[in-house]
């Protein structure tokens, strides 16, 4: 049994605090707001709740002096910047405790999501047209006027869809980019993907000599908003190719460790275009583990350096987030001819991603309440 330090919560850390326990890891959390889905879960062993820090040196100690404290073996990001912070003071803190992540320069090619642009466009890895804005005069070069409108302004670097904006045509986006610019930093002006294709997401293990440890896919079949957002219904599959083209651009990264890509089709060419990478695990990872593979134990026996566990992965698992379907089906037009059925509650196949199990019902209270508060007041603490 190892001592595994979780930093952050949400419905991912609502998944992982289930996976490693029921491989019989004692668990520690590390978050910043008590009502968020894995502060309330009943198979957290010790709490330590801190304020929401980013890449700073400050978190990195108090990471530090937790890790000493409760004599921790492995610590496993749950958002964004507890994974670039664990990136930038890696060397610092890998002598103290387990983690597995690429050096700050390589994380930051494959997490500035213009960064992994330029790499797709470099290597022909299919991606949507992208053009770096700080490179470009967007009031005199001539390339602008060609560029293919509508089109998706976008931050090089943010998280739940911050900053980003789409604009209609060239003097729309002289208008809104120099305002963004100066709140949201460096952008990058993307082709817009028009609806109607796939959204997939991919997760891999890459371990340190190249190989991969695990690996898992699902398609997301309903989001909120309607119009775009997180994944309210997704559906596991798996596609070697697809699979084996995120291995590539891992290898091109000299990536280390866990990682999540998302990807969308084009539905005028049906192709699969590489969007972003996630540096952590993302928030419906409760799909592929009810699928058969139980990531936290992945990453821990990555991080320790053990042999991997054979887990079998299975196609056709479904997972439902019931506060987003709910709105989902409020809105959408598509409520009653819905794939998979809406109405199909129950099932060997069917799991939660805002629920734990019926021994363990706080997280789904507590985190319902959270969201609801959001939705009606507009406000809310993310979680690192």
């Amino acid at each position: 049994m190892s001592r595994v330090l979780v930093l952050g919560t949400g419905t991912q850390g609502l998944a992982i605090i289930h996976a490693l326990k029921r491989a019989g890891h004692h668990v520690a959390l590390l978050y910043n707001d008590s009502l968020n889905y894995g502060a309330l879960s009943r198979f957290v062993d010790v709490r330590i709740r801190c304020a929401e820090l980013d890449k700073s040196p400050a978190f990195a100690r108090i990471v530090a002096d937790v890790v000493a404290k409760n004599h921790i073996d492995a610590v496993i990001p749950m958002g964004d910047s507890s994974a670039q912070m664990l990136s930038l003071h890696k060397h610092e803190l890998l002598p103290k405790v387990h983690f597995q992540l690429p050096d700050y320069g390589d994380f930051m090619r494959g997490y500035d999501k213009n960064q992994l642009m330029k790499l797709c466009r470099a290597k022909g890895y299919p991606h949507p047209l992208t053009f770096d804005l700080s490179e470009i005069d967007v009031n005199a070069d001539t390339r602008m006027a060609d560029f293919p409108f509508p089109a998706l302004l976008k931050p090089n670097i943010t998280t739940g869809g911050r900053g980003m904006v789409r604009v209609n045509n060239l003097e729309e986006l002289r208008m809104r980019y120099s305002q963004l610019h100066k709140t949201y930093g460096d952008y990058h002006v993307q082709q817009f993907i028009p609806s109607g294709g796939r959204q997939v997401k991919v997760q891999l293990y890459r371990n340190a000599d190249g190989s991969l440890r695990a690996a898992t896919m699902l398609q997301k079949m309903r989001w909120y908003p309607v119009q775009g957002g997180s994944n309210s219904c997704a559906v596991t599959i798996y596609e070697p190719a697809t699979i084996d083209l995120c291995r590539r651009i891992l290898q091109d990264l000299n990536w280390e460790g866990f990682a999540d890509f998302d990807l969308i089709e084009n539905p005028l060419t049906h192709e699969l275009l590489v969007m972003e990478i996630n540096p952590r695990v993302p928030a419906c990872i409760k799909a592929p583990i009810a699928a058969g593979v139980n990531w936290a134990q992945v990453i821990v026996e990555g991080y320790l350096g053990l042999p991997a566990t054979d887990f079998h992965f299975r196609e056709g698992v479904t997972l439902r987030h019931l506060g987003f379907e709910t709105l989902w089906f409020m809105k959408s037009p598509d409520r009653w001819h819905a794939r998979p059925n809406w109405f199909r509650f129950w099932g060997n196949d069917v799991y939660y991603q805002d629920m734990s199990n019926w021994t363990d019902p706080m997280p789904f209270l507590g985190g319902t309440w959270r969201n609801l508060k959001k939705v009606l007041t507009g406000h809310g603490k993310g979680t690192f």
